[in-house]
């Protein structure tokens, strides 16, 4: 009889091809997370600015009725924010009289570390107008990048 020989195909993966591909793993990771904490941090900037910023009507209306809003975020309705600090996250200080006064919070807590510390300070003239600025100072030396703030409030100079 005579013998059959057959080829067989390889089966599995050499090891040169799995060190291959976790190379590509390691250089995508290498890549994509930085990235990645780079947008929570842009993101968490920016849901703090707005959550602030919904505080302006209700300011607007205590200053329309003659009152002065003050105290704690209660007078104006804030029911608080997990990426502000617990202690001294928010202020509210309209005693400047006229009408004019800020709106502050302190990122700290669940708030990334590259922005915990940064103020978003939101100021009302006597004239009406709202502006917004970040002050960063308060953000660890280094881990704070301008890109954080969001175009409608700026990175104060």
């Amino acid at each position: 009889m005579k013998s059959i020989q057959m080829n067989h195909a390889q089966k599995g993966f050499t090891l040169i091809e799995l060190m291959i591909v976790v190379a590509i793993i390691g250089i995508l990771a290498a890549i994509a997370i930085p990235q990645y904490q780079d947008y929570i941090a842009r993101s968490q900037v920016t849901r703090v600015v707005g959550e602030l910023s919904a505080l302006k009507t209700s300011a607007e209306e205590q200053l329309m009725r003659g009152q002065t809003p003050s105290g704690d975020g209660d007078a104006v309705g804030f029911a608080g924010s997990d990426l502000l600090d617990e202690t001294n996250g928010f202020d509210l200080d309209f005693s400047a009289g006229g009408g004019a006064g800020t709106i502050t919070g302190t990122l700290g807590n669940n708030a990334s570390a590259a922005v915990e510390g940064a103020q978003v300070i939101l100021s009302r003239e006597a004239d009406g107008s709202w502006s917004c600025v970040i002050d960063e100072s308060g953000a660890p030396a280094g881990a704070w990048d301008n890109s954080y703030a969001p175009s409608g409030c700026p990175v104060s100079s």
